[in-house]
């Protein structure tokens, strides 16, 4: 018998061999897209014509608030997973006080939208499009708080890209195949139908109905709409007012004039429940973002009305561990990660709410170090744990959990809820629930050299959107992040005035006081998921921006979806081609499902700060077309 020595075996084998010691951030390394460098400016967003937006109003001597209004304006109109119905939030690093202020600019349910309300016309949960899915308007005020707060130059300088995108632009092939795809619940709403079906032909349904790729997309009423908020602003301060009390003024127009009557006109005739006192007492809140320290430094998310604090407590539970020593995308590093973001999520499907409505968030307790440990002691080295369940953070702060019962009894997997008349969930089946974790929200990173650092996650009234009667804004679906059912979580049951718990989180990072990153991501619940990895990424395995913006990420399905039927899937694991089928051996032994896809992770926008050089870098991930601009 003849003994194989290495040089007999197959060529392949040894290759294989081979990638197994190589250090998988390695294959990092390569990135699609270039790393931008600036030193004036960086603006960074979902797409190249709304980063433009930006760099046209750096242009023009404005500030990264200014940018980032401009971008947010363009994206609206580009529809890039966002209207102007839709909500806003941000986080602003203002270098003159050396604070970071987040913009809280998601709208509330209307009147008459309680639990009881939306059972009786047969629903387990508020509906996904059309009038009844919309929360009151957020990006308009958000992005004029924003400017008059915190930027330098009128509502009509940053406005200008995009009422010329308004006037016409040749819309992006992804949009306008979208719009053919869903041009059956489009067709539904008049006005919708009106603005995104130009070439809808009722005798012959074989026919293209959207904009063909490159086709130039107007938007004229629209156009009008912003147009009457800059006519505003032009006769305040033709009156005497200053900049700020200006910009108020159009505020005042779209919540409490012409705009706001016929957003609730249209709405209320085709089903909705707004009530013009419904956007006269919504209001933008200017508030402190909560905050942890991993190592050094200090990571800023909004508080519990978004899911940004499961990051910061998964950081919580994984500072303490050695995830550089376990190797980037090693079956113990996913597995340390993944059962870091169940615990955290398990969390936020509990207890996360709107912060101005009863009860309160027990937000001390959640992000406590303490807590933390807690909850890190549960992680078993050999085992995931399907059955995770929310914790009891209240032992961590002052005050008794006033829902133990509750926790006690939650479930991973949401119970069946009742409803007067069900028959079945009443989602409309647009997105499959792999899109639905994934779908929706664009990111915007914008920053100066005077200090200025803004990131932003707007989202809501994507297509496809109920366009509101003759003022173009498309309202939006926000409504389905409630519950109806306090079982599955007593702080987020819709009730009037309430905001639902959404996934939007933009994110940021400081070194000693002074800004080391900015980032955010799209992807629903997805987001902090991928914005956990990306951070990981650059602090523990020295990746750069762009580098960290496009390596692999793995997905978790444990956490209950923020949309459509809610739905879980317990010990599911996405993986790329590149973890090795030895880690995902190993990870099935731990009691995983893995399913290996080609994309695991929605794209990124991010500036780090080179305080070496005194420059800034950016990336945008590569799933998208995600795009950056900088001086």
């Amino acid at each position: 018998m003849v003994r194989k020595t290495p040089a007999l075996l197959p060529r392949i084998v040894i290759a294989a061999c081979m990638a197994m010691l190589v250090n998988p951030a390695a294959q990092a390394q390569k990135t699609t897209k270039p790393k931008l460098y600036g030193s004036h400016w960086m603006a960074v967003t979902g797409k190249p014509l709304a980063a433009t937006a930006g760099a046209l109003t750096f242009a023009r001597g404005g500030n990264a608030v200014d940018a980032a209004c401009a971008m947010l304006a363009a994206t609206s109109t580009m529809w890039d997973v966002l209207g102007w119905g839709g909500e806003t939030q941000a986080l602003i690093f203002n270098p003159n006080t050396g604070e970071v202020k987040g913009i809280n600019a998601l709208g509330v349910a209307p009147t008459g939208a309680t639990a009881e309300y939306f059972q009786q016309q047969g629903m387990i949960y508020p509906p996904e499009n059309g009038p009844l899915a919309a929360v009151t308007p957020g990006t308009p005020g958000g992005l004029m708080v924003m400017l008059a707060e915190y930027g330098t130059l009128s509502l009509a300088d940053v406005l200008q890209p995009a009422m010329q995108m308004a006037k016409g632009y040749p819309i992006e092939q992804r949009q306008a195949d979208f719009i053919e795809r869903v041009r059956d619940t489009l067709a539904q709403w008049p006005d919708s139908a009106r603005v995104f079906l130009p070439h809808l032909d009722p005798n012959d349904p074989t026919k293209r109905a959207a904009p063909a790729p490159g086709e130039i997309f107007q938007q004229q009423d629209l156009l009008n709409t912003l147009q009457k908020l800059v006519d505003t602003e032009t006769e305040a301060l033709a009156a005497g007012k200053d900049r700020k009390a200006a910009i108020y003024a159009a505020y005042d127009r779209f919540y409490r004039g012409d705009i706001a009557r016929e957003i609730v006109r249209s709405n209320r005739e085709s089903g909705g429940l707004f009530t013009m006192e419904d956007l006269d007492q919504w209001q933008v809140y200017i508030e402190d973002p909560v905050s942890t320290n991993y190592k050094g430094i200090d990571v800023y998310k909004l508080t519990t009305w978004v899911q940004g604090p499961v990051m910061l407590q998964a950081l919580n539970i994984l500072e303490d561990v050695d995830l550089k020593a376990m190797g980037y995308n090693s079956a113990r590093y996913i597995h340390w990660v993944y059962q870091a973001m169940n615990l955290a999520f398990a969390d936020r499907d509990f207890y996360y709410g709107d912060p101005y409505v009863p009860p309160e968030e027990p937000i001390q307790g959640l992000l406590s170090k303490k807590y933390a440990a807690e909850r890190r002691a549960l992680i078993r080295e050999d085992y995931n744990n399907i059955e995770v369940k929310p914790g009891d953070p209240y032992r961590y702060q002052s005050g008794k959990n006033p829902f133990e019962a509750l926790r006690e009894a939650w479930t991973p997997v949401p119970p069946e809820a009742e409803a007067i008349g069900i028959d079945g969930f009443q989602q409309s089946g647009l997105f499959d629930h792999d899109e639905g974790f994934i779908a929706g929200t664009t990111s915007i990173q914008a920053a100066d050299a005077e200090g200025w650092v803004v990131s932003v996650t707007p989202s809501g009234g994507w297509i496809p959107a109920f366009i509101a009667g003759n003022t173009g804004v498309g309202l939006s679906q926000r409504m389905q992040s409630f519950v109806l059912d306090q079982r599955l979580n007593p702080y987020n049951v819709v009730q009037p005035g309430q905001r639902p718990r959404a996934t939007l989180t933009p994110s940021l990072a400081l070194r000693d006081g002074v800004p080391m990153m900015a980032f955010s991501v799209q992807g629903g619940d997805s987001q902090d998921q991928n914005l956990l990895q990306f951070f990981l990424n650059v602090v523990e395995f020295g990746m750069d921006v762009q580098q960290a913006a496009e390596a692999a990420n793995f997905t978790s399905y444990q956490m209950q979806s923020s949309f459509g039927a809610h739905g879980a899937e317990p010990g599911r694991i996405e993986v790329m081609p590149g973890v090795p089928p030895y880690t995902r051996e190993v990870l099935k032994k731990k009691g995983y499902q893995v399913d290996v896809v080609e994309r695991t992770y929605s794209p990124i926008t991010a500036i780090w700060f080179d305080r070496k050089h005194g420059t800034m870098q950016g990336g945008a991930g590569d799933t998208g077309d995600d795009y950056g601009v900088a001086w």
